[in-house]
């Protein structure tokens, strides 16, 4: 679709200078623009790109002084960087608005689909599942039986979500995450092999959630693993069984969790950390990459580092020792030799 510089001036409550009937049909950054993109400046350390762009339009603040002629058709607001956030969501909406129910899919007749779906084709929705309003089901994505899905809800492609789960609406689930697959449940046997230990429980996720590619949310055993509202889970995550995320918690990529660990609202969860199981994890904790969480947290919106984990600002301080070890080591090394020379001076 193309937009003219005064149609996205009037919906970013801007001025334009210059062509304003000049036509836009994508957005690309200020340093790989060609004719026919919207871009912006924000950043001063992308100036110089301003004068030799070769976008079409380019957002700026209102208070910019060009240095420069420019070529592009400006647009000036308040805060340029806003202003384009706001254009990427219309952007990402419109190219995202599907509607209607592609064939081959299949829809079990006690399944309930409400109002202005879309559902992909391959798709598989089961028996009483129900889809809410304005949903959008992407191809090949597998709807078990007993789901419930919210409404304005996006399933990407592939996406797996097995029986008796609920996802609460507005939540994002992307490519190849599996929602309430088995928790790893197995009970020893006298040979030292293993029994399997049926998770008869399910998943909840609430609304506003958005969960990554490729992440996994194991069911409970029994109950519920819970993801509150407004949690934020990165690709690649591992959440087991019978875990509570609370809301607005954030968890980046490969991080794991440890079946019945409870984690807080507000907490924040770095790239690759590993927290065991049972624990508690208090509101506002902060975790960075590659912590090892051994035990409950005590204290509320702390900041932790390292394996196992403590205060942040003391891991740091040891890091800062383990790399001097090498010069450490030279230096007992060089002690014992004065310590035996002294010791046979005697």
């Amino acid at each position: 679709m193309q937009f003219t510089a005064q149609q996205i001036c009037l919906l970013l409550n801007g001025t334009v200078e210059g062509d304003a009937l000049v036509a836009v049909d994508k957005l690309a950054k200020i340093e790989e623009a060609t004719q026919g993109s919207l871009s912006f400046l924000a950043n001063p350390k992308y100036e110089q790109h301003l004068y030799t762009t070769g976008a079409s339009v380019v957002i700026i603040n209102k208070d910019y002084v060009l240095t420069a002629p420019v070529s592009a058709t400006l647009i000036r607001v308040d805060d340029a960087y806003s202003a384009f956030s706001v254009l990427l969501e219309q952007y990402n909406t419109l190219k995202l608005n599907k509607t209607g129910i592609e064939q081959p899919s299949f829809i079990h007749p006690t399944a309930q689909v409400g109002n202005n779906v879309f559902i992909g084709a391959f798709a598989y929705i089961g028996p009483n599942a129900k889809v809410g309003d304005n949903s959008k089901i992407y191809p090949n994505t597998y709807i078990a039986d007993n789901v419930t899905i919210g409404s304005n809800v996006t399933l990407f492609a592939g996406v797996k979500v097995y029986f008796d789960c609920v996802v609460g609406d507005n939540s994002i689930i992307h490519s190849g995450a599996v929602i309430g697959s088995d928790g790893f449940g197995f009970a020893p046997n006298p040979d030292g092999s293993y029994k399997k230990i049926s998770q008869i429980g399910n998943v909840i996720i609430e609304e506003g959630v958005e969960i990554g590619a490729n992440t996994a949310v194991d069911r409970a055993t029994m109950g519920s693993t819970i993801i509150r509202k407004g949690a934020k889970i990165d690709n690649l995550v591992q959440i087991a069984h019978n875990v509570e995320i609370g809301s607005n918690t954030v968890i980046a990529g490969q991080a794991g969790i440890s079946g019945s660990t409870k984690i807080g609202d507000q907490v924040v969860i770095g790239g690759q950390v590993g927290v065991a199981g049972h624990l508690t994890i208090l509101k506002g904790s902060q975790f960075s990459a590659q912590t090892g969480v051994n035990s409950s947290t005590k204290e509320e919106g702390k900041q932790w580092g390292g394996s196992p984990y403590m205060p942040l600002k003391d891991y740091f301080k040891a890091h800062v020792n383990i790399r001097r070890l090498p010069e450490l080591e030279k230096r007992v090394a060089e002690l014992e030799k004065i310590i035996i020379q002294l010791h046979n001076a005697k």
